[in-house]
């Protein structure tokens, strides 16, 4: 029987070289707009970055502010144009070379991200890569800004992998990451990679 391996890739800083939701949110709405919107929320963003607001309602905050009430297939063809446009030059050649490289072994590959689906997937599937990421909640057909369900960040990326696969199927198992809320993930790997595309 062949070896059976599976790779789990981070996405924002690990594939990326920036995080992207500000990217994004340049993308959409523009420098200016980005700018005051930012300070609109610098109290948000600093209670984050002292670790007195968790990662989860910072990021429903900015969500929110921004994209709140959006028409959601409006703002997934502009989710789309980026993936397409914006994304392809952020991410690192590195990253790029492994996922391939993977994909030459046979290595089942899955991005797990704490950035919401709708820009990414268009990525990982033009790359025929699995997605497991933050999925936003839709009312009337709008963005309300809220996270459906858990965040995909640190203990949520391991029971989410866990809900898809039985781990105990692959023979080798491999994790890239490169911050805190990425090591139960690389945890779960026989082999880790931490920050290893710099």
């Amino acid at each position: 029987m062949s070896c059976r391996k599976i790779a789990f890739f981070d996405f924002d800083g690990t594939i990326t070289k920036k995080d992207t939701l500000l990217k994004l949110i340049l993308f959409q709405k523009g420098t200016w707009k980005t700018v005051l919107g930012s300070i609109r929320n610098l109290p948000w963003l600093t209670g984050y970055w002292l670790g007195l607001i968790s990662n989860d309602r910072a990021k429903q905050q900015v969500l929110r502010f921004f994209f709140g009430g959006l028409p959601v297939d409006v703002f997934q063809d502009k989710c789309d144009a980026f993936a397409e446009l914006i994304l392809p030059g952020l991410v690192r050649p590195a990253a790029l070379q492994e996922i391939r490289k993977l994909q030459e072994e046979e290595c089942l590959i899955c991005v797990v991200s704490s950035s919401a689906e709708n820009w990414i997937r268009a990525w990982t599937s033009s790359l025929s890569i699995e997605l497991i990421a933050t999925r936003l909640e839709v009312f009337e057909g709008r963005i309300t800004g809220n996270i459906e369900g858990k965040n995909c960040h640190g203990e949520q990326k391991v029971i989410s992998i866990r809900k898809r696969w039985n781990l105990e199927e692959f023979d080798q198992i491999f994790a890239y990451g490169d911050t805190n809320g990425d090591k139960p993930m690389l945890a779960l790997a026989t082999r880790s990679f931490y920050k290893p595309f710099r």
